[in-house]
């Protein structure tokens, strides 16, 4: 049996997956399990201190886990940092990790880990009197090149309504993630890279970058935004059984 782990990004939560985890689980081998986690400070966890380091999050996200290895990882944007760390420290835990539009500042340029647009677009989030309908809006547009699903848009304001996050502990982790590095070479579990070609929020060059560095290979999605699991839940559900089917045969 493999538990399947889904892990979200900065200032997101196990809510935002929307009926991701659900397909997911329509599709896996009997027996498997899946579970989305929140780290600290995002989701159930609101209340709680975000850790200031990516290691202090996988130390969290280890801690709460109901059911024992093998974990497959299913990691978004900061969430594939957690990831990252968690193969380096405890791969022996893990069958297999894939990462979907992360960046990592030792890889790329902080232009192209948040690019120029999508940096004005989020310094307008914080705009005083701005609801939490107009900012989940926004930043639903920025990070899905779909149109604006409305139930979507009542699920992820939901999320900010009923469990806030908190500017200290975005803060947090925005500088766990802005001190963190890929290094130079890839942790020895069954990686597979994703991307989104028409990523707004942060450049395809990212992901790019790391597999030359790695020496993997990326597959790439040729008109989804920064949220593939929205934008096309299929296309990355194939790939995803692709790398079960590839870590049991290891």
């Amino acid at each position: 049996m493999t538990t399947w782990v889904l892990l979200r990004g900065l200032a997101r939560e196990a809510g935002h997956w929307g009926d991701f985890p659900q397909r997911l689980r329509a599709r896996v081998p009997v027996g498997d399990a899946v579970i989305a986690i929140d780290l600290p400070g995002n989701g159930e966890r609101w209340r709680d201190r975000s850790p200031p380091s990516i290691e202090g999050m996988v130390r969290a996200a280890r801690e709460q886990l109901p059911l024992p290895p093998p974990y497959l990882l299913v990691a978004i944007s900061l969430g594939g940092m957690v990831a990252l760390e968690w193969a380096r420290q405890h791969g022996e835990e893990l069958a297999a990790c894939a990462m979907v539009n992360s960046s990592f500042a030792d890889v790329s340029r902080p232009w192209q880990r948040l690019r120029p647009g999508a940096a004005l677009a989020l310094l307008g989030l914080l705009r005083p009197g701005l609801s939490d309908a107009d900012r989940e809006r926004r930043v639903l547009a920025l990070t899905s090149n779909r149109p604006v699903d409305p139930m979507v848009l009542h699920l992820w304001t939901r999320c900010a309504q009923q469990r806030p996050v908190s500017r200290a502990n975005f803060m947090r982790q925005m500088v766990a993630a802005l001190r963190f590095r890929a290094g130079a070479a890839a942790p020895a579990v069954p990686l597979l890279l994703v991307a989104s070609a028409n990523d707004r929020l942060v450049s395809v060059a990212c992901s790019r970058a790391l597999a030359r560095r790695w020496g993997l290979p990326l597959q790439l999605h040729p008109t989804a935004g920064h949220d593939l699991p929205l934008d096309d839940p299929e296309w990355l559900l194939r790939r995803l059984l692709a790398l079960r089917l590839r870590a049991e045969q290891r």
